[in-house]
């Protein structure tokens, strides 16, 4: 089609196959002669957001869809226009993976079903407070099914739908992060996207903005630290001014921490301040969603410390740390070896060896229980950090240890 990017053509040609990204990157590999993760889903993802130019591997997309070279080559070469500001739509799956069966054959739906997974849905949030993903991501697939099925199936109301389609919302954020922390990243991303189609068709701005920003953390804490900057701005965004205060202050957080993975020091600062700020603001007139009972100063508190961790600032980092460990509580097993694990990494910054070892062997005695990817990788984290001291004896036992 005439005026049409290379971007445009490989997902409108990708889709009229009916192929996901990872099945085109297979294609494509299969066309060089490569073995299958030489290119991968998120290689395409970036060529079809005009992210990335597919350069070397133009040809052998082509030959994958089938288009001419030149055409493809053409295309990329006159660039893409002025790009539009990105939005949580232009994260959402390509299909609707809650579009209702044509024939309802199911039960009728009343507002007590939605109000029984409701209270499913809450229960599996507390559970993630005191367990590790690959211990509930089981119980949490099965729910999420099993409420699709549920909406799919079934007959409802107009209004029973939309309540039912922010609950499944509401499980899918807790099912992804869920995933996430399982290490099963892919699968996260189909839910947390899934829960984004679910919350935009409930119309509850809120919620998208939650389960775009828990994507977009996932994204900057996997190697996408563009993608995790511009969906958290546009979770943000899709919030909205009128967004509940511990909402905006949620969302501002995941803002700080995608700036501070993309090495961005003064905008993460910046949202950072705000975050305080949103927090602080006058509650009056607005009602908090239940899943956000655990935003307050103290978990603002842990994110300002992990930011000045990653930002090579110790002398902030390391007092902020004590201050959150002082007070948390010690059954959130998971919680506290990651955030053990920033301390032992900012006492080693701090040049403090022997500290930062003992710290790091807490980190690997809880850490050696917890059925969870996110504090394995901390682990591999805080023995990097400590690599450097490697001939102090307090250091050296933690690392023979470690191997």
């Amino acid at each position: 089609m005439r005026g049409e990017t290379a971007a445009h053509i490989i997902r409108r040609l990708r889709q009229a196959r009916g192929w996901s990204q990872a099945r085109l990157a297979a294609e494509a590999c299969r066309a060089a002669g490569l073995s299958p993760d030489s290119l991968t889903r998120q290689d395409i993802y970036r060529y079809e957001k005009g992210k990335r130019t597919p350069r070397e591997w133009l040809p052998f997309i082509a030959a994958a869809l089938g288009v001419p070279v030149p055409e493809l080559e053409q295309a990329a070469a006159a660039g893409s226009p002025e790009s539009a500001p990105v939005t949580v739509a232009d994260f959402l799956p390509d299909d609707d993976p809650l579009a209702p069966l044509k024939a309802r054959q199911g039960r009728r739906i009343g507002a007590g079903d939605v109000a029984d997974l409701a209270g499913r849905v809450h229960g599996l949030r507390l559970a993630d407070d005191v367990l590790a993903g690959g211990d509930l991501i089981g119980p949490a697939l099965r729910e999420l099914r099993s409420a699709v099925k549920l909406y799919r199936e079934g007959t409802h109301t107009e209004e029973v739908g939309r309540s039912l389609l922010s609950q499944i919302g509401e499980l899918a954020q807790i099912a992804g992060w869920i995933a996430s922390d399982a290490g099963r990243h892919e699968e996260a991303e189909r839910i947390y996207k899934l829960g984004m189609s679910a919350a935009q068709q409930a119309g509850d701005r809120t919620l998208v903005g939650n389960l775009a920003g828990s994507l977009a953390y996932q994204y900057s804490n996997t190697g996408l630290e563009r993608e995790g900057l511009l969906l958290a701005r546009a979770a943000l965004d899709q919030a909205g001014e009128d967004a509940p205060p511990k909402a905006r202050a949620l969302y501002l957080d995941r803002v700080a921490w995608a700036h501070t993975k993309a090495h961005e020091a003064q905008p993460a600062m910046r949202a950072l301040g705000e975050a305080s700020e949103a927090l602080t603001e006058d509650s009056e007139g607005y009602e908090s969603p239940q899943y956000l009972y655990w935003v307050e100063a103290g978990e603002l508190q842990v994110m300002e410390s992990r930011v000045y961790t990653e930002l090579k600032r110790p002398l902030r980092a390391v007092p902020c740390l004590r201050q959150v460990l002082a007070r948390y509580d010690a059954t959130h097993t998971r919680e506290l070896a990651l955030y053990l694990s920033w301390l032992a990494v900012a006492l080693a910054d701090a040049n403090e060896p022997e500290e930062a070892a003992a710290t790091a062997q807490r980190v690997i005695t809880l850490s050696a229980d917890v059925a969870s990817e996110r504090t394995a990788e901390r682990v591999k984290v805080v023995l990097r950090s400590l690599m450097g001291f490697r001939d102090i004896p307090e250091v050296r036992e933690v690392l023979e240890g470690a191997a």
